[in-house]
């Protein structure tokens, strides 16, 4: 097998290498001073995998350490699914040939970083329903190319690297020269975005304007972004079902469009419309005059009064009367009138497909998701699929597409890590290699749009208490947010500042024994249970592509105070070939039992036809990054919440300087999870009565 690519940082370059060791029978192969088990079914191509967990790796250029050797074969290197690599249009023209429908959904920027930050929110729950893509729109009034967070290049930037959302970007023509364009186009590019929606776009004023060196035609912007970038980038048009509102005739703009279509547009998206036949007869239109690509609906589900006529008023479209006689009589109920708007776009959406014609729908959001989600819903178009490509979320920017492999510290907090190694050039593909310096970069502004809670301070602080009185009133926040119920005040703690989000599915399956210790002081972060081969179909820790199997090392990080430290360690004397240890205060001073900075695989999975796949580590390097980041938390999320030098503020400081980041890993994952039973010989030798 050729050798392993090198993996490129700001700050070094660093060879993947193995993981650990996978034995070629039952038993353990013995890597330094831990064991790695493996169930009997796992076996290596190659028998030089057995000693490779032996050879070190080492940075290029040192003399220390052996290289392994660059022939032995890998285990885990996985065939990473086709979709990943698969360009829009691909995965258009593949759920066409297959007779899947699809569909997807359109924002515009916010006005206020707020808005951004309950956008980026919205992406997350509706990509979770599974769209081929979103689209952003473009607003020259908003400064649309800029680095603002309301920018519509960085709304769409965020979409694809931090949501893994497969996005268009709108960009027109109006109030920007040729040179303008190419930059914009250019940052686009920079940004991982791969795909436009080239329109005229709308006057500013009543009239057109003609910009001095610019285009005034959506067909002028195709051929300047086929001319400038070739192929790069997947383009899409507008099409008009009744024609454009300034065109001369019907006839006459639809040849407008085949003209997009031939200066090299891939796909139409149409102006939204009010009846099924309006949508057909283009169609059909479109048909007759040659054009082939996909032509996808607009779909507007009707959800207020006063955004239908601004709609209606910007895109130049009248309402049906018989819309509007049903509703004029309740225009003052949104309730009523949104339910009117799902039950009459539920039947559209049902015409549609059951025309034959329509290969996927496209819908007007308004940066709303109660209708739309319904209609889909309805439709049985909604995907909530419970299995993930891998165990964390994936990017969807074209530099990161072969990342199959991260550390788990960052598990509840992926856009911070997709932030943080940004700059890399490359990413692990197959291994995640060990290294002096991995080069993250750093953290500092911890109020990042996309990193923001979603709760404002008033939230925070019903969850987290107004004022706190000790340590144990911190415990008692953690204990609540595990078991879901209503704290003291009445309100129920939904988020951490390591975890922005809801429990994870899989926490279920450890909810009481978490509960227990936090209730006691290790206040759980990020944890995972131990699995041995469940199917990836499992609708908790199933992940990967059918006909699979997962495991799982139990895995368990927490903060906990100096003395409880103190016993851990005594602690975990008896178990020192069973259990992997990194201990860490603010300072950095660090206590670990992992030999020679080697990553620990704690995630794999074994799939048909392919090699292992290790997508999760436990890596002692990048734990000392996270640090810092976890650390900081307790004072940028929490401790700020209050005034300065005030008890509750202390209290967080206090934790903060004091206490200590411990994770743990059980390695014997074929058993029952021993990591309880370690917590528990720590609390009961801290009941013992000191010695005289």
């Amino acid at each position: 097998m050729a050798e392993l690519p090198y993996m490129s940082h700001p700050r070094g370059r660093v060879r993947p290498h193995g993981h650990c060791s996978w034995s070629l029978g039952k038993g353990s192969q013995k890597t330094g001073s831990l064991y790695f088990s493996v169930p009997s079914s796992i076996s290596c191509r190659n028998p030089a995998m057995a000693n490779e967990a032996r050879s070190s790796s080492s940075l290029e250029g040192s003399s220390s350490g052996s290289e392994g050797s660059k022939d032995s074969s890998r285990c885990s290197t996985p065939v990473l699914d086709a979709e990943r690599h698969e360009r829009l249009r691909e995965k258009m023209h593949r759920r066409m040939e297959s007779g899947d429908k699809w569909f997807s959904l359109e924002f515009f920027p916010p006005r206020t970083a707020q808005g951004a930050v309950n956008l980026i929110s919205r992406f997350d729950r509706m990509g979770a329903g599974g769209p081929l893509f979103v689209d952003v729109t473009w607003h020259p009034a908003g400064d649309p190319g800029a680095d603002k967070v309301t920018s519509s290049m960085i709304i769409a930037n965020t979409a694809v690297d931090y949501c893994g959302l497969e996005t268009v970007l709108h960009m027109t023509c109006c109030h920007q020269t040729q040179d303008e364009i190419t930059s914009h186009l250019h940052k686009a590019k920079r940004l991982g975005l791969k795909n436009i929606l080239a329109l005229r776009g709308d006057p500013m004023g009543d009239e057109w304007e003609d910009e001095e060196n610019g285009f005034c035609h959506a067909v002028d912007l195709v051929k300047h972004i086929r001319s400038e970038f070739g192929d790069y980038f997947d383009i899409c048009v507008a099409g008009y079902p009744k024609g454009h509102p300034e065109a001369a005739s019907f006839e006459e703009d639809l040849q407008h469009l085949k003209e997009k279509v031939s200066a090299g547009a891939d796909f139409i998206i149409t102006q939204l419309f009010f009846q099924v036949d309006t949508f057909l007869n283009f169609v059909k239109a479109c048909t007759a005059i040659g054009i082939t690509c996909p032509i996808l609906p607009g779909i507007f589900p009707i959800q207020g009064y006063h955004s239908l006529r601004q709609l209606v008023k910007l895109s130049k479209l009248e309402v049906p009367q018989e819309i509007k006689d049903v509703i004029e009589p309740i225009k003052d109920n949104d309730a009523a009138i949104r339910n009117y708007g799902i039950e009459l776009a539920v039947a559209m959406c049902q015409e549609l497909l059951a025309s034959g014609v329509v290969p996927g729908l496209h819908f007007y959001t308004l940066n709303r998701e109660v209708a739309t989600v319904e209609v889909l819903k309805r439709l049985g178009m909604w995907n909530e699929d419970p299995r993930r490509p891998l165990p964390w979320a994936v990017s969807a920017h074209p530099k990161r597409r072969v990342e199959d492999v991260r550390p788990i510290f960052w598990a509840s907090r992926p856009k911070s890590y997709i932030y943080r190694t940004q700059a890399w050039d490359e990413f692990p593909n197959g291994r995640w290699g060990n290294s002096s310096s991995p080069a993250f970069g750093e953290l500092k502004d911890y109020y990042l749009f996309c990193l923001t809670s979603k709760c404002p301070r008033e939230e925070l602080l019903k969850m987290w208490g107004e004022e706190l009185t000790s340590e144990e009133s911190v415990f008692k926040v953690f204990a609540y947010y595990l078991s879901g119920e209503p704290n003291q005040s009445g309100h129920r703690v939904t988020c951490l500042p390591w975890n922005d989000e809801p429990l994870a599915a899989e926490t279920s399956l450890m909810k009481e024994e978490l509960q227990k210790v936090n209730q006691r002081g290790i206040l759980t972060i990020n944890s995972q249970p131990n699995i041995n081969g469940k199917p990836s179909t499992d609708p908790i820790v199933g992940w990967g592509p059918s006909g699979g199997y997962v495991f799982q090392k139990a895995y368990l990080e927490f903060f906990t105070s100096s003395e409880t430290v103190a016993a851990l360690l005594q602690v975990l004397k008896k178990y020192e070939l069973r259990v992997n240890y990194h201990i860490v205060n603010v300072k950095g001073e660090n206590i670990t039992n992992a030999p020679d900075l080697q990553p620990n695989a704690v995630t794999w999975g074994i799939f048909p036809g392919r090699e292992i796949i290790q997508p999760t580590v436990v890596d002692p390097v990048s734990f000392m990054f996270w640090k810092d980041e976890a650390f900081a938390l307790w004072i940028e999320q929490w401790g700020k919440l209050y005034e300065e030098e005030s008890p509750s503020r202390m209290i967080i400081q206090y934790i903060h300087d004091n206490y200590h980041l411990v994770n743990l890993v059980d390695n014997e994952f074929p058993l029952d999870n021993c990591l309880w039973q370690v917590l528990e010989d720590t609390f009961e030798l801290l009941s013992k009565p000191a010695p005289q």
